[in-house]
């Protein structure tokens, strides 16, 4: 988990790079950017923003030889071990950008080098370079006086509300391929930047398995709880699966499917889809994990809790307990109506 509120930005390096096979060619700045309170608060929000809304995907350096060999890896490698160099390798960063923008769909654009420090990363200062690249300009106005009018002026830059292209590189993990965390707005050049620039893989960590068994549950509760039970045991499924990797710090395969499976009909069910589906995630032989809290929290927000019946009526079954649901909701069939019902008990209405 990152936090990116106390970082300072202790250099800053700006080239622009254009697109090799039009012959736009590459601008190295010869000294570091100076940079004053007012610019530092501005471009720390233009870089940060992404981070912080997007979810914690992280990535390694790689090579299919050794990660000595990824160019991205030696360069930041050196920048770490003597960070005064940084201007003079964020050359080197800029220079290899240009030898991998060949494409004819690869913007020119500028390309931002920053040194970081004192970025919280799983609860711990540590350093990181930053590599960000802006390309899309857009429109827009200024306004001078001339005599008694104003008059329009029609100029263009870009937008500090959204990054084109961004990546944090941590000072840890070095003998793995580093940290890396990436953002990409713009989707159809992705290759050019994740695999041509940065070089990189899924970096397999607790955050990656954590948020891959949960993916993995969700869709088996979809696939085999669903169709062998009904929606309600397909919600509680997923409730006491989330509440397992909340309340616990390490996963435990055989615990979790005792704890969280009330059918024993289905623990066998569970197993084998794991053996034909696991590999689509990435779980296949993993039984055992630390549990990343980062990802239960992103996780949690994308499972739906809802009850959606075919008389315009949902039910969400949002409990912190699910052996609540047990207690509270009780589901029947009506012989005179021929209707499936839910019978909910309460205390009282909340207020909305």
């Amino acid at each position: 988990m990152i936090n990116l509120y106390p970082t300072q930005l202790d250099s800053l390096s700006i080239h622009r790079v254009g697109n090799k096979s039009k012959n736009e060619g590459v601008f190295l700045s010869e000294e570091p950017y100076k940079l004053n309170d007012e610019i530092t608060a501005i471009l720390k929000e233009y870089f940060f923003k992404p981070f912080r809304e997007k979810e914690e995907n992280y990535y390694r350096f790689h090579n299919e030889v050794d990660v000595e060999f990824n160019e991205l890896y030696k360069i930041v490698s050196e920048a770490f071990s003597n960070p005064s160099s940084i201007h003079e390798h964020s050359k080197s960063i800029a220079s290899h950008l240009f030898d991998q923008s060949s494409h004819p769909h690869i913007k020119s654009g500028e390309l931002y080098v920053a040194y970081l420090s004192n970025v919280m990363l799983d609860n711990e200062k540590v350093d990181a370079i930053g590599v960000f690249k802006s390309e899309l300009k857009h429109d827009f106005l200024q306004f001078e006086e001339k005599g008694s009018n104003l008059d329009i002026l029609i100029k263009q830059g870009i937008n500090i509300n959204k990054l084109d292209k961004g990546c944090l590189i941590f000072n840890v993990k070095k003998e793995e391929g580093y940290k890396v965390l990436s953002v990409d707005s713009n989707k159809y050049d992705t290759k050019y930047w994740l695999e041509n620039f940065l070089g990189v893989d899924v970096l397999a960590d607790e955050n990656f398995f954590t948020k891959k068994y949960l993916k993995f549950c969700q869709d088996f509760a979809k696939d085999v709880v669903l169709p062998a039970e009904d929606k309600k045991e397909e919600v509680m499924f997923m409730n006491r699966s989330m509440n397992y990797f909340a309340k616990n710090d390490d996963f435990e395969e055989t615990n979790f499917l005792n704890e969280v499976i009330d059918n024993p009909d289905l623990i066998p069910e569970f197993k084998h889809y794991k053996v034909e589906k696991g590999p689509k995630y990435s779980i296949e032989d993993v039984a055992n994990f630390p549990i990343a809290n980062k990802a239960v929290s992103d996780a949690r927000k994308k499972v739906k809790n809802l009850i959606q019946l075919d008389t315009n009526i949902q039910i969400k079954m949002d409990f912190i307990n699910p052996e609540s649901a047990e207690k509270f909701v009780e589901k029947g069939w009506d012989e005179e109506k021929q209707m499936y019902y839910y019978l909910v008990y309460f205390n009282k209405e909340q207020k909305s």
